[in-house]
């Protein structure tokens, strides 16, 4: 007779800002955080960008309960930090609907719309003019 496999339930989320995405996956675990396949002390420098990162759970008290599997792709590290946090908020409000009014209050759910401006014609960067000469 074959063994029953216990399957964990895992909680989806995918998050965004500037040019990153990050798709982001909660197991219930002991608070492990990995990152493209590695582990967060790993992939982010700064101690910064690791808080950036444990916001949702720090404020929703799961950061001991769930384990975070995230792959992101796209910017540079602050975006991709900001992106892996609003993609753990969506997959706890998707774990606990309770957890709603404290991601929501703390601003994690909401996407950070700011991105980079495009190049004008004439300019040489978005909005940096070449230098005026009168002669």
């Amino acid at each position: 007779m074959a063994k029953a496999k216990s399957v964990k339930t895992a909680f989806y989320g995918t998050g965004r800002r500037k040019k990153s995405i990050a798709r982001v996956r909660l197991v219930e675990g002991t608070g492990v955080v990995t990152i493209n396949g590695k582990n967060i002390d790993e992939y982010f420098g700064t101690e910064v960008l690791k808080v950036i990162v444990r916001q949702p759970l720090t404020a929703t008290n799961t950061t001991a309960k769930y384990d975070v599997i995230a792959k992101v792709v796209g910017g540079g590290f602050t975006g991709q930090a900001g992106a892996i946090r609003h993609g753990i908020a969506r997959a706890l409000n998707e774990a606990n609907s309770e957890y709603r009014p404290t991601l929501k209050s703390n601003g994690y759910l909401t996407r950070d719309p700011r991105m980079k401006e495009r190049k004008k014609y004439g300019l040489k960067k978005a909005r940096k003019a070449p230098q005026f000469s009168k002669r």
